[in-house]
């Protein structure tokens, strides 16, 4: 567990964008891959088999909830306090700053949210987890050529989702 504790948490992170839920659903994660460990055949590396856990958890949670809840908890994650951002000039800006990380964040999030489950898959475990092709086909058991086509047409889809925002805040 101590092992891929943080590469397990960081994955559901990836997918359900709240740190709690992804450290609650990281435990359920390691309760399966203790309760399941005699079916575990070795056919795949153990971190390969633990990733594809992490994510049919992730999903699950994930469907569980309404896109309205995702995005009110994003609203109070990165709330700041107005109040004190704003004494200064200099504060102004920081608090400019903030708002408009914060709308970036929101809608990555929600860009990443409507796209395809498997492209979702493909592109967190390659920007958020950072892991090669080769990797990324292990744990979703396809063909890196596949990977390499989700992830590409994962960019193509994000880019359409975010320059239709851009467009409108130009």
């Amino acid at each position: 567990m101590e092992t891929y504790k943080d590469k397990v948490v960081n994955t559901c992170f990836g997918f359900l964008h709240n740190r709690e839920d992804a450290e609650d659903t990281a435990q359920e994660v390691f309760i399966e891959v203790y309760l399941s460990y005699h079916k575990f055949r070795g056919d795949a590396d153990i971190a390969t088999w633990i990733y594809r856990i992490a994510i049919n958890k992730s999903l699950d949670v994930y469907r569980k909830r309404n896109s309205k809840k995702t995005l009110a908890f994003l609203t109070n994650l990165l709330r700041f306090d107005h109040v004190k951002t704003l004494k200064t000039a200099h504060n102004e800006e920081d608090a400019q700053t903030k708002m408009e990380s914060k709308e970036r964040v929101e809608v990555l999030y929600h860009a990443l949210d409507k796209i395809p489950v498997n492209q979702r898959i493909a592109i967190t475990l390659s920007k958020f987890e950072d892991l090669s092709q080769k990797e990324i086909a292990a744990v979703m058991d396809v063909s890196e050529s596949a990977v390499e086509s989700l992830l590409s047409r994962a960019k193509l889809s994000l880019r359409k989702q975010l320059g239709n925002y851009f467009k409108n805040n130009d």
